[in-house]
């Protein structure tokens, strides 16, 4: 049974990458809803409808379990769609609990009561549509006191990383963490909530300094899935190989993934 992978556009390539590294004999199928991205500057209400039209085509696909691969999809759409009620032998998973668990030195599956953890001053760098929904500071506080969170909207970012602009890209990078910083002189880490941002990394780590953590989040999510499928081996299958979906132009994402990932990509119209 293969794993759906679902993402706004090219951003969750990166989460993708990790899972096939860490579970190579895992099949995948990867959906980008690229005619539709970015989701970062769309209504609450907007994300949710495309997120649940793009979970249903990959369980069409026979995935009975997708990973949100995009914090904005995750942060607007996660808890709706599970308050909603999920199809019975289907499950929809996000990435913001396996980046909370590393930041808050919990074990994967850890349901314990919050409690004070090291870190108390987090930066968090996401879209907008993330930083409005609070999802990140609510699903925090489930599991962590005492922590204080600076968020910084970084309008534009995904836009020149899905046009291919990584200098561009970079220069917004610079320009939010110099807002962030006048908000927040001296985070303790800061959270890349937006799978686009791992690309620029290096940036944000150098612009942020060597005294600050910076989590990100492919590994991270690999390793949370790689754990709930040992726990759920009715959700796993094997045979490895990826299958590359997207509701945008075919050929042009296909271009676009080759860049990102610097090896040939073949996508199919969904």
């Amino acid at each position: 049974m293969a794993v759906g992978i679902f993402d706004s556009g090219l951003g969750g390539l990166t989460v993708l990458q990790a899972i096939a590294a860490r579970l190579p004999d895992q099949p995948l199928v990867y959906l980008g809803d690229n005619a539709h991205a970015p989701y970062g500057v769309r209504t609450q209400d907007d994300i949710f409808d495309l997120t649940r039209a793009g979970v249903q085509r990959l369980w069409d696909c026979g995935c009975d379990l997708v990973v949100l691969a995009c914090n904005t999809a995750s942060a607007a759409a996660l808890r709706r769609m599970q308050e909603a009620g999920v199809p019975q032998g289907k499950r929809v998973l996000g990435v913001f609990v396996p980046l909370i668990e590393a930041l808050t030195e919990r074990e994967w599956g850890d349901n314990s009561p919050p409690r004070e953890v090291a870190v108390r001053h987090v930066a968090l760098f996401a879209t907008p549509a993330t930083v409005a929904s609070r999802a990140f500071q609510r699903e925090l506080a489930f599991r962590a006191i005492g922590v204080d969170v600076e968020a910084q909207a970084c309008g534009g970012v995904v836009d020149a990383i899905e046009d291919g602009d990584m200098i561009l890209a970079g220069a917004l990078v610079r320009g939010h963490v110099d807002a962030l910083r006048r908000k927040l002189p001296n985070p303790q880490a800061a959270v890349l909530g937006c799978t686009h941002y791992p690309l620029l990394q290096d940036v944000f780590a150098q612009a942020l300094g060597p005294d600050v953590t910076v989590y990100s989040q492919p590994a991270l999510v690999a390793e949370s899935l790689a754990y709930y499928l040992a726990r759920h081996p009715e959700m796993a299958g094997t045979g490895g190989g990826i299958t590359y979906l997207t509701t945008g132009d075919a050929g042009r994402v296909s271009d676009r993934a080759t860049q990102f990932l610097r090896h040939p990509v073949e996508f199919i119209a969904a």
